[in-house]
């Protein structure tokens, strides 16, 4: 049977300090940068492969090699945790 599952079904307390809120998450959507990259045919492959892997992790790793990737993984990075504004004189 098809039951509905939560994110607590799949997260365990040590994954708990990773979850993003549902409110960040839902930035990602509203990102035209991300919007952007996603147009790339070769970004939407690469994340149909990981999504249909059975070792993702390793998978993950050698991604991380590519470029293309890596400015994925840094675009939704800086939305769900913007770096912090340091160093910033006040006018």
């Amino acid at each position: 049977a098809d039951s509905a599952w939560s994110v607590e079904d799949i997260l365990t307390e040590d994954d708990e300090q990773d979850r993003v809120p549902l409110q960040k998450l839902k930035l990602l959507g509203e990102s035209e940068e991300l919007r952007g990259l996603l147009l790339n045919p070769h970004l939407r492959q690469l994340l149909l492969t990981i999504d249909q892997a059975e070792d993702k992790s390793s998978l993950m790793k050698k991604y991380m090699q590519e470029p293309l990737f890596v400015e994925f993984a840094d675009c939704c990075l800086r939305i769900v945790e913007p770096p912090e504004k340091e160093n910033i004189l006040p006018e």
